[in-house]
């Protein structure tokens, strides 16, 4: 699933995609000859209006989900920051689903276009992305998340300890938290995907790679593909080997060390 970085979500694609949906529901009625009234249409016209404003809703609360979930990973980088002097977390992207792919995922599972069906059946409609440092990080951030009690896993599936057979490892966690609007509470999904910078560098070119069409002898590069996610795993297993043995090595602090690395605190920007 490719993530960029997003502050609204797609409006206009919104808006084309439903409309050509409601101009072909009524071009439909209207060429069949059937004896349709206007009573009839106007009614079936304003279930479809509703149906794109309570969409557009729909797609508000995801991205306000997004919003809340990047805070939280926000927060918690700032904590490692003052607490350990070191950031676990490299980078943080968003993604909203864009429309074509979710009627697409509803049109596989033979499901009607409804508030309904996305809610219930399409868990990644609001995604986030961290990447991380180190492996052990990874775990760190996620046990952290999914202590705070606004935060309700929904499902979990861990392609590090148990990558796809094309090699892919990432964290996966489907999770439900409350937004909080003018004139309720919304329980919304969000999908979090948690790797390592290498792991997401070799990602990102396995799924261009993987949309490129005709390409000639496809079995070797997947298999060329599935060795450079071994090395890149065991250079993740090496970084993180050499952290500890240079932490391990690190003499204790004496008490006038440790309090001038209090007071050097001070000075760090939070921002």
């Amino acid at each position: 699933m490719g993530i960029n970085d997003i502050s609204n979500f797609d409006t206009e694609e919104i808006d084309r995609l439903l409309q050509d949906a409601m101009d072909g529901a009524l071009s439909t009625e209207l060429s069949s000859g059937s004896d349709i009234s206007l009573d009839t249409m106007l009614t079936q016209t304003k279930m479809m209006v509703g149906t794109i404003v309570g969409y557009k809703e729909l797609m508000m609360m995801y991205a306000c989900a997004m919003k809340e979930m990047r805070t939280k990973f926000e927060v918690l980088n700032t904590e490692f920051k003052i607490r350990y002097q070191r950031n676990p977390i490299a980078s943080i992207s968003t993604r909203l689903k864009r429309t074509a792919s979710i009627l697409e995922k509803l049109g596989r599972h033979n499901l009607p276009f409804s508030l309904n069906s996305i809610t219930e059946h399409v868990n990644d409609v609001a995604g986030i992305r961290v990447i991380c440092s180190y492996i052990d990080d990874i775990y760190t951030i996620a046990d952290a998340l999914l202590r705070q009690d606004d935060v309700t896993l929904i499902n979990r599936k861990d392609y590090i300890a148990n990558p796809k057979p094309n090699g892919y490892r990432s964290l996966h966690l489907i999770v439900s938290i409350p937004v909080f609007f003018a004139d309720q509470k919304k329980d919304v999904r969000v999908e979090v995907q948690i790797r390592t910078i290498a792991m997401d560098f070799w990602a990102s070119l396995e799924h261009q790679l993987k949309y490129k069409q005709e390409i000639p002898n496809q079995q070797e590069i997947i298999d060329r593909l599935k060795e450079c996610a071994d090395v890149i795993n065991d250079t993740d297993e090496k970084m993180l080997g050499l952290r500890r043995q240079i932490e391990a090595a690190t003499d204790a602090p004496s008490e006038e060390e440790i309090l001038f690395e209090k007071l050097s605190r001070l000075d760090i920007n939070l921002e």
